[in-house]
């Protein structure tokens, strides 16, 4: 029988993977990648050693069942594609570097960059009917590059060479993310700038001891109209690890990207003084030793018959009844496609159980546990002061949990108040707006918000899927009928148009939301889906014609279906940077296209609202939110009664002597 399967494409808006991927200029010949994966090089070593210790605690026997595991030093330059959605390979990237340097656009040797090089996936319907041993689409590269003051968009056919101009120069408002060289040129900017130097000295202050680093500049009127600007915030490191709690406050500077020259430097803050270093200093040899609470044990977890998932051809995994395929993208961070659940019986209908006694039973005695597990598959993102982390729960009952965790550093600002008692008050006693909360002397935590959309292109059971919000209403009784006044009833509405699929949650409107094929059905009847479980999220406050907001349109809904477009996959647009807001996914979606019996995309925005409090300062504990993506009628029963129970020969037994913590 067919394995049930939907494909699950999550794109979440991260900065890791631009940091690490998308620097590829022509100016500058690759550096030997073979060197950064070779785990006999000293620098490098210690990422191998932790890899091994996180897998395997001990060197173990490996069964003969198991496939091969790769070699430690893996030639990343031997890779070739396996699947259609593989990443490029380094060969790969190198052709198209290749190519585009004898192409027309950059043969005059202009200043130039590429800004982005990634695969550009195959027709959906190739990679639905593409088997293992067939040969792959045509690969190909789509490339964002800029040359001169214009951004272009190309794709590279990678085994014929031919280059196609899929928008040249591109006219949209917006622009592509800056390259890491670009970052680094905005960080020594400033110091070759007389105004700014004279600034930082005239205080008191060594240019050793400042740092500076480029932070977006957004769009807010005619100056930010045609340039690609950014501004500069600078920071004192004397004295302090953790610079982010001593910035400079009120100097910022203005930066122009393509011409590389500092346009404003504004010193508005003269008055307000440089937050001290004490306290600030978060590693553990720097907390003084009365504030170490007593050392707690450690625990260590391993699986004694080794790890249970299998990573096939680099990108492909596999665990319990689960497979998907796995890459990294360096706008999306992760993506995770062709996911399947193989259901081997389809004949049989219970409730949910995860573990059950029965006392009632004499006859047949019920005492036993089906273990119910999880593997993650994690990423982290540092972007500048904060860290991102995304989790990508896959459970044994079918279920699938996205989380993201937030951790890090604040972004600060400085103040001229040490102490809340301090703030100015009005005639009417109200105090001074500040922004944030006073977290130490001199540093306010700035109210800020995260948003994190992810793109489900589900295909539940196949392409034409139908999104359906479930309300749960109150039911009133007749006169007579029954002794209870009311009851609950589930209503189901089907959105046959994107308007309809735009939801904003409420307590006050409790629904579920499903994603389901009324093509087909359980034994029973029930169209088989699965359905979007909602937890602590946020929604904008800011005014729908607030520039940011303009920008970040997508968080207007916390949930959208729209008809699946090859050409929308960025809730922000394309060309995010800058842009107006006219290419997002609120845009799109007000075209109100059909979306009953389509190939459909649900997005679900998760958010965060973060008012800073002390325990934030010096660095934060991480904060974290999920949504579930769990199947309904999607078996014919409880898929975690195919797991077997865990008996007492699978795993140790503690005596009667034995202590735990």
């Amino acid at each position: 029988m067919e394995p049930k399967s939907f494909r699950l494409f999550l794109l979440t808006t991260t900065a890791c993977f631009i940091l690490i991927f998308t620097s590829t200029n022509f100016t500058h010949a690759p550096s030997s990648m073979t060197r950064i994966f070779d785990c006999t090089n000293s620098s490098f070593s210690h990422l191998c050693t932790t890899r091994n210790f996180l897998f395997n605690k001990h060197i173990r026997p490996i069964p003969k069942n198991n496939p091969k595991p790769n070699p430690k030093n893996h030639d990343h330059l031997s890779d070739t594609p396996k699947h259609p959605l593989d990443p490029l390979t380094l060969v790969e990237i190198q052709k198209v570097r290749s190519t585009l340097s004898s192409h027309a656009l950059f043969a005059s040797r202009a200043p130039h960059a590429l800004h982005s090089v990634v695969l550009e996936e195959p027709d959906k319907n190739l990679v639905r009917q593409w088997e293992k041993g067939n040969a792959l689409p045509p690969r190909k590269a789509s490339v964002i590059a800029r040359v001169f003051s214009d951004s272009h968009v190309l794709t590279v056919d990678l085994s014929t060479g031919h280059v196609d101009i899929v928008d040249s120069p591109v006219r949209v408002l917006g622009f592509p993310v800056m390259t890491v060289e670009e970052m680094s040129d905005a960080t020594w900017a400033p110091f070759s700038n007389t105004k700014f130097n004279r600034t930082i000295i005239s205080p008191g202050l060594n240019l050793t001891d400042v740092i500076c680093f480029p932070i977006s500049s957004g769009w807010y009127g005619n100056k930010e109209e045609t340039s690609r600007l950014i501004k500069i915030q600078c920071y004192l490191t004397q004295g302090t690890a953790n610079f982010y709690m001593q910035p400079i406050e009120g100097l910022t500077l203005l930066y122009d990207l393509d011409t590389k020259q500092i346009l404003e430097v504004s010193d508005t803050g003269r008055a307000i003084p440089i937050p001290s270093p004490n306290n600030t200093d978060y590693r553990f040899a720097s907390v003084p030793t009365l504030d170490k609470i007593r050392i707690l044990n450690p625990i260590s977890m391993e699986q004694p018959r080794g790890p249970s998932f299998v990573i096939e051809d680099n990108h492909l995994v596999k665990w319990a009844n689960w497979e998907f395929h796995l890459k990294p993208d360096p706008r999306a961070g992760l993506i995770i496609s062709r996911v399947r659940f193989h259901d081997p019986d389809t004949q049989e209908t219970t409730k949910r159980k995860q573990r059950h006694t029965e006392g009632k039973n004499r006859r047949y005695p019920i005492r036993e546990v089906r273990p119910k597990l999880t593997l993650v598959v994690r990423m982290v993102a540092s972007v500048g002061n904060y860290d991102y982390i995304f989790d990508y729960e896959f459970e044994t009952d079918g279920l699938m949990r996205p989380k993201v965790g937030l951790s890090g550093i604040l972004m600060v600002k400085g103040t001229a108040y040490e102490n809340k008692n301090q703030v100015k008050k009005d005639k009417e006693g109200n105090e001074e707006e500040l922004y944030g909360t006073i977290l130490s002397e001199n540093v306010i935590g700035v109210i800020h918000d995260h948003y994190v959309t992810f793109y489900l292109d589900l295909d539940v059971d196949g392409l034409d899927n139908s999104f359906v919000k479930v309300n749960l209403k109150r039911q009133e009784t007749k006169p007579g009928e029954s002794p209870r006044k009311s009851y609950m009833k589930a209503v189901m509405n089907i959105a046959k148009t994107e308007k309809e699929g735009q939801i904003k949650l409420s307590l006050y409107d409790p629904s579920e939301f499903h994603v389901i094929n009324s093509g087909k059905t359980t034994r029973v009847g029930n169209p088989t889906g699965y359905k979007i479980v909602p937890r602590a999220t946020a929604a904008s406050l800011l005014d729908h014609d607030d520039p940011p907001q303009k920008r970040g349109a997508f968080t207007n809904n916390q949930i959208w279906a729209t008809p699946y477009n090859m050409s929308e996959q960025w809730g922000g647009g394309f060309f995010t940077y800058q842009s107006h807001g006219d290419d997002t996914l609120a845009v799109w979606s007000e075209r109100d296209r059909d979306i009953e019996n389509k190939d459909i995309v649900v997005w679900y925005t998760l958010g965060f609202h973060h008012i800073p409090c002390q325990e934030d300062f010096p660095i934060m504990p991480t904060v974290s939110s999920s949504f579930d993506l769990k199947p309904t009628n999607f078996f014919e029963r409880n898929p975690i009664l195919q797991a077997s129970p865990y008996f007492e020969r699978d795993l140790p037994v503690c005596g009667t002597e034995s202590v735990s913590a």
